[in-house]
């Protein structure tokens, strides 16, 4: 049995500070379908409490997480305008092997938000 699992880290670049408050869902991409098996929000550390997906429960195919970093940089005082520039921001990638720990970071700023995805087989 695969043992792989998922976790995020969200980052306020622009303040050098983990972002807090930040709401993280993901979706199973299956051709036009979705499905929502997980979502949390991001605490102090700018992690979720626990892994968005746990130890042994990683399936593989495609995904996509969906960062909403416009109310944690709005709450801040770094994006004023409304619409905020970056918002809701999609990050799709690919899980071939389940057995890997997938670590999806966001580095967020008003003005870019630069997502890092990572497997450790």
């Amino acid at each position: 049995m695969a043992d792989g699992w998922l976790t995020t880290h969200a980052l306020e670049t622009a303040r050098g500070c983990p972002a807090a408050g930040v709401r993280i869902t993901l979706y199973r991409l299956a051709g036009p379908d979705r499905a929502r098996p997980a979502e949390a929000v991001t605490n102090a550390d700018g992690r979720t409490d626990a892994p968005l997906v746990p130890r042994g429960a990683l399936r593989a195919g495609r995904h996509a997480l969906l960062v909403q970093a416009g109310a944690d940089l709005r709450g801040a005082g770094l994006a004023a305008a409304v619409p905020t520039f970056l918002d809701e921001v999609p990050m799709r990638f690919g899980i071939a092997d389940p057995g890997d720990m997938i670590m999806c970071r966001c580095c967020c700023r008003p003005s870019a938000i630069r997502p890092i995805a990572g497997a450790d087989g």
